[in-house]
């Protein structure tokens, strides 16, 4: 019991690292105004990370590689702990390469469980209160996911792109999942 709450505690404060270092590679790209109090929030939840290894990995001009690689790297430690957690004992060096992709796996899945978050707060709260202080920046932060959608679709007095941006985000999560239990050989 001990075990299952270690790795249900691991697992909640990794994907909100994980999550916050995504978040601000996105909103690195985007270029998202850093006096935001959000972004300022999560600049400062990550910056003991991400500041010490941009001075290894600049960040790009339009990719933020310091918060993406910040995001493999948690994943890692967060495969590690969760194995020695379950195994106890450190993964063998021979299914390093395999949890170093299962890694990168990892950060994705992260990645796509924000834009589900990120796009069923929107959802939500345009039904509810659409004036909401929350909305430009979610509306920022979702408009280059949902606007090549909104092309595709044909005009209507519903906007559907966010279910169809849900329906794929979800498709994709299955596919990494299946993936991801053929690469750990199970």
């Amino acid at each position: 019991m001990l075990g299952e709450i270690l790795r249900f505690l691991l697992e909640i404060v990794f994907t909100l690292f994980g999550a916050a270092l995504i978040a601000r590679a996105w909103m690195h790209a985007i270029r998202l105004p850093p006096f935001n109090p959000l972004a300022r929030a999560i600049y400062q939840a990550t910056n003991w990370l991400v500041l010490p290894l941009r001075k290894i990995i600049p960040a790009g001009n339009k990719i933020d590689w310091t918060s993406l690689v910040a995001t493999w790297l948690s994943a890692l430690v967060y495969l590690v702990l969760i194995w020695l957690v379950a195994i106890g004992a450190l993964i063998p060096v021979a299914l390093l390469p395999a949890a170093m992709g299962s890694a990168l796996i990892m950060a994705i899945k992260w990645a796509l469980n924000l834009v589900v978050w990120l796009t069923l707060i929107q959802a939500v709260l345009s039904w509810v209160n659409p004036m909401a202080p929350l909305m430009p920046l979610l509306s920022t932060l979702t408009a280059p996911l949902l606007d090549p959608i909104r092309r595709i679709l044909p005009r209507s007095s519903i906007d559907f792109s966010p279910l169809v941006l849900l329906v794929v985000a979800q498709i994709v999560l299955m596919v990494l999942a299946r993936l991801s239990y053929s690469l750990m050989g199970v």
